[in-house]
C-alpha cells in the first residue's frame, strides 16, 4: 500500500497478483474470466456490481472512522486478450471520492493469473493544525488498511468463483 495527498486530495493504492488453479477445459477458463460478473461474484466488499458491453461498474465499500462506510463507486473498461481479459479503470466524474479498479487475468494451462491494482481517490477537507491532519493521517491508514484487506481477500473470492463456475 501506498499514498499520498495535496490540497485536499488523498490517493492511497493497493495491487495484489495470485494464481487460482483451473483443472477444466481451456476455453471455460477463458470465459470465466471473460465475464466479471461470474468472476467476482464472491467478492464481498463489491456492491452493486454491473457487468456488459465492454464495461465493469460497482463500489467498493470503504468503512471510514468519523465517516462510516464510504461506497467508492468504480468504473472499469473490459478489454478482452489472446489470453483473458484486461479491467482498464475509467474516471469517474462528480464523485468526491472514487477508486480506479485495474486487473489483468490470463489462463496459462491448468491456472489462471490475476494481477489487481487499485487506487482510491479521496477528497478530505483542508488539514489545517494538528486537528486537521490526525485527521487525514486517520482516514488514510482505514483507506489503506481496506484496500490491502480486499487485495488480501480477492484470491479467496475468485477461487469460490472458479469452483462454483466450474461445478455448474
Amino acid at each position: 500500500m501506498s499514498g499520498w495527498s495535496e490540497a485536499g486530495r488523498l490517493i492511497v493504492e493497493a495491487a495484489q497478483a495470485f494464481t487460482v488453479p483451473w483443472p477444466g477445459p481451456h476455453e471455460a477458463a477463458l470465459a470465466f474470466v471473460r465475464d466479471p460478473a461470474r468472476a467476482l461474484a464472491h467478492v464481498r466488499f463489491l456492491r452493486g456490481l454491473q457487468a456488459g458491453e465492454g464495461e465493469v461498474r460497482g463500489e467498493l465499500v470503504v468503512p471510514l472512522p468519523g465517516l462510516g462506510n464510504v461506497d467508492l463507486p468504480f468504473s472499469s473498461a473490459l478489454q478482452l486478450t489472446p489470453a483473458g481479459a484486461d479491467l482498464c479503470p475509467q474516471p469517474v466524474a462528480h464523485e468526491r471520492a472514487w477508486v480506479e479498479v485495474a486487473g489483468q487475468a490470463q489462463v496459462q494451462g491448468a491456472e489462471v493469473q490475476f494481477a489487481f491494482q487499485f487506487r482510491a481517490h479521496l477528497q478530505t477537507p483542508d488539514a489545517q493544525g494538528w486537528g486537521g491532519a490526525a485527521f487525514e493521517k486517520m482516514v488514510r491508514a482505514a483507506a489503506g488498511r481496506t484496500l490491502e484487506r480486499v487485495a488480501r481477500e480477492l484470491p479467496a473470492a475468485l477461487a469460490q468463483a472458479a469452483v462454483a463456475a466450474q461445478n455448474s
